[in-house]
């Protein structure tokens, strides 16, 4: 089989492409895309009316909790979030979009979106979330209605 037979080697390619073409969507508004995903996370579970603790969050963005602890405390620096103690658990922390990060949430997913539509224009949107929703299924997926 040559590599480009080979869909892991597709798939490898592929998410390269992607991930620096929103990279660079991100940089102007000085987030990484692990930082934009775990911002969006906590602004769209706040919209709902949750005040989600980092574990929640964590399993949201489907990212590693540790890491996710440390991006968290880079973007309270930002002054992006808040973080506070939850009294039922005081190891516990409780998360809270600020005003500057509810702010900046919308335009970074409406910038993420811009670079979703144009990287997968080329394939029916129904059709790519139909393979993409089915790859993703495997691991425990994202459930419906997250931001990208």
């Amino acid at each position: 089989m040559k590599p480009g037979e080979s869909p892991g080697f597709l798939l490898w390619h592929v998410t390269l492409r992607w991930q620096r073409d929103i990279a660079a969507a991100l940089a102007p508004l000085d987030l990484t895309h692990v930082q934009f995903v775990l911002l969006a996370c906590t602004w769209w579970l706040n919209g709902r009316g949750q005040r989600p603790n980092q574990l929640a969050v964590a399993r949201q963005a489907g990212t590693d909790v540790k890491m996710t602890s440390q991006v968290l405390r880079t973007l309270e620096k930002k002054g992006l979030i808040e973080r506070e103690v939850d009294p039922a658990d005081t190891r516990a922390r409780r998360l809270r979009v600020t005003d500057l990060g509810a702010d900046l949430a919308p335009r970074a997913i409406a910038a993420v979106e811009e670079v979703d539509a144009r990287f997968f224009g080329p394939v029916p949107v129904e059709d790519a979330v139909a393979l993409l929703g089915r790859l993703a299924a495997e691991d425990g997926g994202p459930d419906g209605g997250q931001p990208s």
